[in-house]
């Protein structure tokens, strides 16, 4: 192990981050950068993210806070990272993901790799025929009130990798950034 790199990540899964967050496609974070403008220094740019990851250096940005409406009425605000912040939480996503995928429910489906919406709805049509009641619940804000305490302690629990608690932990802190520019600290919640 390098001596200079306190943590060990590999470039291949850094590469392998970016080439899912490329498939995943999306908009620009605050930087404005796009997804073939971080294309274009490919190599310089993943170097960095691998860089600082791997000596404990690297800080997200702010998220790009973006107001989106709700069907109900109101909005809900999305936070928006940039394109080297994806590609780094897809690498952390990459180790820690197959450690807690074992201890979801089976009807499981928000959220998880090779599930969708469109497999609940199948589970759901199937069981139509069995059953003769259905329960469906909204909590309501869940992502805006998230106790970070309590989310790493979950965290904790599936892992002792001390880099992926470490940016787990920083972004959950990472401030939003409004489109005025106003940067908010955040104490609770998930971007």
């Amino acid at each position: 192990m390098n001596k200079t790199k306190p943590y060990e990540i590999s470039k291949y899964v850094v590469q392998e981050a970016f080439e899912r967050v490329k498939a995943n496609k999306g908009a620009a974070g605050i930087d404005d950068e796009s997804l073939e403008e971080f294309e274009a220094d490919l190599k310089n740019n993943l170097y960095k993210i691998w860089n600082r990851m791997s000596s404990g250096s690297y800080f997200p940005p702010p998220v790009k806070a973006v107001e989106i409406p709700k069907k109900a009425g109101g909005k809900r605000v999305l936070g928006v990272p940039t394109v080297a912040d994806r590609v780094a939480q897809m690498t952390v996503k990459l180790y820690f993901e197959p450690q807690v995928e074992p201890h979801f429910h089976q009807d499981s489906y928000g959220y998880r790799s090779g599930r969708s919406s469109i497999d609940a709805l199948g589970v759901t049509r199937k069981r139509c025929w069995k059953y003769d009641w259905i329960l469906e619940f909204d909590i309501k804000g869940l992502f805006d009130n998230i106790d970070h305490d309590l989310l790493m302690k979950a965290v904790r629990k599936h892992t002792d990798n001390p880099w992926v608690i470490l940016y787990i932990q920083r972004w959950l802190t990472a401030p939003f950034q409004l489109p005025d520019g106003t940067v908010n600290e955040r104490t609770k919640g998930t971007p």
